[in-house]
């Protein structure tokens, strides 16, 4: 029985004509809805609660940003930083991320659903014990990305790097790799099921033949 590809992610509903935000502070319980934020620098800051809905952020810098249980609905996202972002428990649904900088960002115990990310670079990034459903990533770099005792269903990997990425405990379901190499893939047994074309499959020959316990002799 052939297996079922992903699902496609659903877009973010977005403001046709969202206002300029009147902060341009990052505080405790900051909330934002049908804003854009644009060249706004929020580094290295702490926030004990953010909720951004239907908003647009250009070009924002939110490296170092530790912001815990916070909430990102209907929300693209293009350009700027999430490097190294404390974003343990995170919520995010109906997201669009486009060239984001995200290098050590810790998503782990998050919820992403609805979410594509594009051109984005996220290695060293951690989604352990995360919840992944209708998800993209398309030309990313996710070199050594942590994915430990994730959930991922209908997630798309679409021409990344994937070197090294940690796959223990982690359970895939209608998931698929195209034009990705997934080379010195840990625990690459928890990658049973996923669906890729012939030609990658011959590329990652090696990585699959270790995940069947076959030992490659000259």
């Amino acid at each position: 029985m052939a297996s079922k590809p992903p699902i496609a992610p659903d877009p973010p509903d977005l403001p046709t004509e969202p206002h300029e935000a009147r902060s341009r502070t990052l505080v405790d319980h900051l909330v934002l809805e049908g804003a854009v934020l644009r060249r706004v620098d929020w580094s290295a800051r702490t926030a004990g609660d953010i909720r951004l809905v239907q908003c647009r952020l250009d070009e924002v810098d939110l490296s170092g940003t530790g912001a815990p249980r916070a909430t990102f609905e209907d929300l693209a996202i293009t350009g700027g930083s999430l490097a190294n972002a404390r974003l343990s428990g995170v919520r995010v649904r109906r997201a669009t991320f486009e060239g984001v900088r995200m290098t050590g960002a810790d998503l782990s115990s998050g919820s992403v659903h609805d979410v594509t990310f594009t051109d984005c670079r996220i290695d060293l990034g951690s989604f352990r014990f995360a919840s992944l459903e209708r998800v993209t990533f398309e030309g990313c770099r996710l070199e050594e990305i942590d994915f430990y005792g994730a959930e991922l269903r209908s997630v798309s990997f679409l021409d990344c790097a994937m070197v090294k990425a940690v796959w223990g405990e982690a359970t895939l379901t209608r998931c698929e790799m195209r034009g990705t190499d997934i080379s010195a893939a840990g625990n690459p047994e928890r990658l049973r099921g996923v669906r890729m074309p012939w030609a990658d499959v011959v590329n990652s020959a090696g990585v699959l033949a270790a995940a069947v316990g076959i030992e490659i002799v000259d």
